[in-house]
């Protein structure tokens, strides 16, 4: 029973030490494009830093990652974790998206805030920063609601 024991330790830390050679691409494109939402729409800049500090890396081509990512298999799970919020939405990639879309996004961003659904709190865990106050909660949902009703008007006139 002891040599079972001490050969799935041995697998275990083996496994463990060939996996950290095995890392996915980093979401680190650090360009920003014209398709990016702020350089789309107006952003004001309170609501920029604010999208930048809490949002952007997990929904943005730009990921800062933190040190423990270099750390298998937490890189995964990062990694995962950053392609899911872009699949949801891309501030990055913001402009390619119908107008419909870009509604219905901006108010998913405000409902989310609200719902306090975001920023999620297994990222506010780690990332203190990211933590929203009540004020920039009402600051983002604001902007959001306002540029989504501009972004629905738009659909309107088409």
């Amino acid at each position: 029973m002891k040599s079972i024991i001490k050969r799935s330790v041995i697998v275990s830390v083996v496994a463990l030490v060939v996996i950290q050679f095995f890392h996915p691409a980093k979401n680190e494109n650090g360009v920003m494009t014209d398709k990016d939402i702020t350089r789309a729409y107006h952003v004001p800049d309170d609501v920029r830093k604010v999208l930048r500090r809490a949002c952007y890396d997990c929904h943005s081509n730009s990921t800062v990652y933190p040190w423990y990512s270099k750390i298998q298999p937490v890189d995964w799970w990062l990694n995962d974790h950053v392609k899911e919020g872009k699949r949801h939405l891309n501030f990055s990639e913001f402009d390619t998206y119908s107008v419909k879309r870009k509604a219905k996004k901006l108010t998913e961003v405000a409902g989310t805030i609200t719902d306090n659904e975001m920023p999620l709190s297994s990222y506010t865990v780690v990332h203190k920063d990211a933590i929203l106050t009540d004020a920039e909660k009402t600051l983002v949902v604001n902007w959001a609601r306002g540029l989504a009703a501009q972004v629905a008007d738009t659909v309107k006139k088409l």
